[in-house]
């Protein structure tokens, strides 16, 4: 008698965990990783962050790097990643804003800085170092140089400056007493207890700071709901808490 096994066959299969990919800003870290656990605890799709400077992300997307959505720091890196054809542009939303501040270690004796037309951020770090972003590529650098050029204050500072990879790179060194004064976004400054504020830019003084979302060519269908959840009410709270500017209106 023929006796023909057929478990394996009538065994169901387990379904695959649902996960997407983020690439984002280094400056959105510390509320996207309370959005994502919220996204997750809501819907069972796990999110997989990756932060970093916005010009290293879009690059590596570029060279096929596995992400679903892409979070950028500034307009200009969202429309590299477009013109690559790496970025589907009708999920694109500029969802928030931003500020830059100057800050100095908790124990500086500096304080209270008036920034504004010809203020002397040379003479303020005296022989130390200002830490922010690379100037030629990493959003919060560039916005850095665009000001302090505007304010007539880059020619005599610039040569002071240590350029990191990212924003978070030049929030700790300036909260490891490593650079006398950095700039950087007012959300970063706000979540690390070792630097102060000391002084604020104009908002006029710089291009706009706008984060621009979107998801990529390549991503998965568990994106565009991703998405939906930034934009919602919880989302809009979430970034709100951390200091970012809520840009759209929330969707439900």
């Amino acid at each position: 008698m023929l006796v023909v096994a057929v478990a394996t066959l009538t065994t169901p299969a387990f379904a695959q965990e649902k996960s997407i990919t983020v690439f984002a800003a280094a400056s959105l870290k510390s509320a996207l990783d309370d959005i994502n656990a919220a996204y997750t605890a809501k819907t069972g799709v796990k999110v997989a962050a990756s932060y970093a400077a916005s010009s290293a992300l879009a690059r590596q997307i570029e060279q096929g790097a596995p992400a679903d959505v892409f979070a950028s720091a500034d307009l200009e890196w969202m429309d590299y990643a477009i013109k690559k054809q790496t970025i589907d542009e009708a999920s694109r939303v500029n969802l928030l804003g931003n500020k830059i501040v100057l800050i100095a270690p908790k124990d500086s004796a500096v304080s209270d800085v008036a920034i504004g037309q010809g203020f002397d951020l040379a003479g303020l770090a005296a022989d130390g170092r200002i830490a922010t972003g690379d100037v030629q590529a990493v959003p919060v650098g560039k916005y850095a140089k665009a000001a302090l050029e505007r304010l007539g204050s880059w020619t005599a500072a610039s040569a002071k400056f240590a350029m990191a990879d990212n924003v978070r790179a030049a929030l700790t060194l300036v909260a490891r007493n490593e650079a006398a004064l950095g700039i950087v976004y007012e959300t970063d400054a706000k979540v690390e207890p070792g630097v102060k504020i000391v002084g604020r830019f104009p908002t006029d003084s710089h291009p706009p700071i706008v984060y621009p979302f979107a998801s990529t060519t390549r991503a998965g269908p568990d994106a565009a709901g991703y998405l939906a959840f930034l934009r919602s009410a919880a989302g809009k709270a979430v970034f709100e808490r951390y200091g970012f500017t809520f840009l759209v209106r929330p969707v439900s």
